[in-house]
């Protein structure tokens, strides 16, 4: 089952999680292990604190007898923290291992003072959230971060991030880390870091599309960029760069934050659209402004929006017809009725009816909350996959 020749602990624990197998001959029948080796293997769990015993199941003997006990994730044996950054603005809340909210924070932290400043205010935030939500530091397992810009999933680093300068190759895990130790007096934990549209799309793939195989979600705020989840596991590509559609040329010659014209983002994104604004005389300086507009009916808002959405529609029936998703979502700032109208109105003109027959368009259910319903996700399937989870049961004692 998982090549390593027989079921471990870390293993027994994933198939429960996954509901592929929930009781103990279920388990054995799953791994091909004895009952003794399963009832060790459990024990390990137990004593951990990761698992519970649930309700009796069905009997499925005709002769009768007693239910088999169910086995559960015990998903209150430890929290989280999760953040999401965007330009300007921040979110942070403290999560279930199940993903609900128990405390949340918002307000301004803005992403060009820096890293060090940044991250060493949501450290404070951090600290804070945990006495609102009543836990201790020491409940927490793991941190999850969204930022606005690729990320080398393997280090953990942003890579040329356009609207981020001074952040690019730096130590964003170590230092997360070292502002939790700070502010909570706590041991280090893990950090996990990602792209935000990638966090979007894993927290609402999860949530509400679970079965779709193939999921594409367009954040359009500042900036633009997609996030992609294929077969329940988000795809990055070689080094993070995978849905970084704001930058693919549509032959302008407005000038894009990245040095280079004509990008989508530099004509389409509500930076560009609050630009356009401004310049006509309404006061509006970032995506977050034009959504304020939106909101309350501006005329001129609401067309630029849906010229927005025309010019994005052109570049996502490209990406329709290559990745063929069962769903397409739009989310961000821009992610209202005007923006949605343009984007089917181009989408349907361009792509083949092949790739849209199956197609569902809509817009996000989670809201300002999908990056950190993701990162919160991300966090618990790092650190409760196999093999880690052996790591961490050894580190325990157990």
């Amino acid at each position: 089952m998982t090549g390593r020749g027989q079921g471990s602990a870390g293993d027994l624990l994933e198939l429960v999680r996954s509901g592929r197998a929930i009781t103990r001959g279920a388990l054995q029948q799953a791994t091909g292990l004895s009952r003794a080796t399963v009832g060790q293997r459990l024990d390990r769990l137990f004593r951990a604190g990761w698992l519970r015993e649930g309700a009796g199941g069905p009997v499925d003997s005709p002769l009768g007898g007693r239910p088999s006990i169910t086995l559960e994730f015990d998903d209150a044996h430890a929290v989280l923290l999760a953040a999401d950054l965007d330009t300007r603005h921040a979110r942070a809340a403290v999560l279930s291992l199940s993903g609900e909210l128990l405390a949340e924070h918002s307000g301004t932290l803005v992403i060009e003072d820096g890293p060090d400043v940044v991250l060493g205010e949501l450290g404070r935030w951090f600290a804070e959230l945990l006495e609102k939500a009543g836990h201790r530091a020491g409940e927490v397992c793991g941190i999850g971060l969204a930022v606005p810009g690729p990320v080398d999933s393997e280090s953990g680093r942003v890579v040329q991030p356009p609207m981020m300068p001074g952040w690019d190759g730096y130590d964003i895990r170590g230092r997360l880390a070292r502002s939790f130790t700070e502010h909570t007096g706590a041991p280090a934990v893990p950090v996990l870091v990602d792209n935000d549209a990638n966090l979007m799309a894993y927290g609402e793939q999860r949530t509400a599309y679970p079965d779709c195989s193939a999921f594409v979600l367009v954040k359009v705020s500042t900036g633009i960029g997609a996030g992609v989840v294929v077969g329940g596991s988000i795809f990055r590509g070689i080094d993070g760069g995978a849905g970084d559609i704001g930058h693919i040329r549509v032959g302008a010659d407005a000038l894009c934050r990245c040095g280079s014209y004509g990008c989508l983002a530099a004509v389409a994104s509500g930076g560009a659209v609050a630009r356009r604004l401004a310049e006509t005389g309404v006061p509006a300086a970032s995506g977050s402004d034009v959504r304020d507009l939106l909101t309350a009916g501006h005329p001129e808002a609401a067309a630029l929006a849906r010229d927005a959405g025309r010019q994005v529609g052109d570049v996502l029936a490209t990406v329709v017809t290559l990745l063929n998703p069962g769903v397409l979502m739009i989310a961000g700032d821009l992610a209202g009725t005007p923006f949605l109208t343009g984007v089917r109105e181009l989408l349907y003109q361009r792509a083949l009816p092949r790739s849209t027959a199956h197609l569902d368009v809509v817009t996000s259910r989670l809201g300002e909350r999908a990056g950190l319903v993701g990162a919160g996700a991300l966090v618990v399937e790092h650190l409760y996959a196999p093999e880690r989870a052996e790591e961490r049961l050894a580190a325990l004692g157990v």
